[in-house]
């Protein structure tokens, strides 16, 4: 029973980091950990799972049990009792020597006080926290399963709306509006272009702009629909929804992946929006977020 529990304490620690370690370079191999993280933020990832899977191999220098090794110095006095004299002659002499009443009363209440720091020293198991233990391990394990047996997937138009808060995220500096101002747009993605048309206070300054992006389908307002797109600053927990309107004819169904082409047109109410030209439907890209 006691090595299935330091096996379970190594497979918890050492085993489960190095699955994680393992996916963590499958996936950097095959161009899938962009779905993941930032891809600037690729090598450390890759640096960290190779140092994880050396930890790995080196733990396995350590016997079983030694996790549960608190570094207690057993052999040191404990409660007054000497220990063996180091010296082979003393020793023998003191062998020959009867303890008197005082030094079995010293005898007897050293053994007392060790009995009570070994107890001190005693670790009892609770059933709530070994249930505990438990459950939590068998949890950690099946999402780390998991990891193994699902294919990397890119986050959903759902939870897109769902983290959209109502107002547009800003994804870039003044510098951003400046730039479009003079008309060099050309690498501008949704999330640049949804900082311009949130924050352009001469709305009438972008109208004409000639626009082509790619991004996926979200429910918008008055006839029109969102163009959106998932923007990661460090990986997929960060991840926020950059929206812009697009007007058309037709409404794509919401999650298609679209291709929009069309023209920059500053509404009456002082809104900008795109008028769209042409909405071809496409599959997802290989790299669906912006960064």
């Amino acid at each position: 029973m006691l090595k299935a529990e330091w096996i379970g304490v190594r497979w918890l620690g050492v085993g489960l980091a190095a699955v994680l370690a393992v996916v963590t370079i499958a996936l950097a191999a095959t161009g899938r950990l962009a779905l993941y993280i930032n891809p600037d933020s690729t090598w450390f990832a890759v640096s960290m799972a190779v140092v994880a899977l050396i930890g790995t191999v080196a733990s396995f220098t350590l016997p079983l049990g030694a996790e549960s090794d608190h570094g207690h110095d057993h052999g040191h006095d404990h409660g007054g009792v000497p220990g063996p004299d180091p010296r082979p002659d003393r020793a023998h002499d003191v062998r020959r020597i009867a303890p008197d009443s005082h030094d079995q009363a010293q005898i007897l209440r050293g053994s007392r006080e060790s009995a009570s720091h070994a107890s001190a020293h005693a670790h009892p198991r609770s059933p709530l926290g070994l249930a505990a233990t438990v459950v939590g391990g068998v949890v950690a394990s099946g999402v780390v399963g998991l990891t193994l047996v699902l294919p990397p997937a890119s986050l959903s138009a759902e939870l897109a709306m769902s983290r959209d808060v109502g107002a547009t995220p800003l994804f870039a500096g003044a510098d951003v509006v400046t730039l479009a101002s003079t008309g060099d747009t050309s690498s501008f993605g949704v999330g640049e272009w949804a900082t311009v048309f949130a924050t352009a206070t001469n709305p009438d300054a972008f109208d004409g702009d000639p626009i082509e992006l790619t991004g996926f389908v979200t429910p918008g307002e008055d006839g029109a629909f969102d163009l959106t797109r998932l923007v990661i600053t460090h990986c997929v927990i960060d991840a926020q929804p950059a929206t812009i309107p697009v007007s058309d004819e037709q409404i794509p169904e919401t999650g298609q992946w679209v291709t929009v082409t069309g023209t920059v047109r500053s509404t009456s109410d002082g809104r900008l929006q795109i008028d769209a030209d042409a909405v071809d439907l496409i599959d997802e890209p290989e790299d669906p977020y912006e960064y």
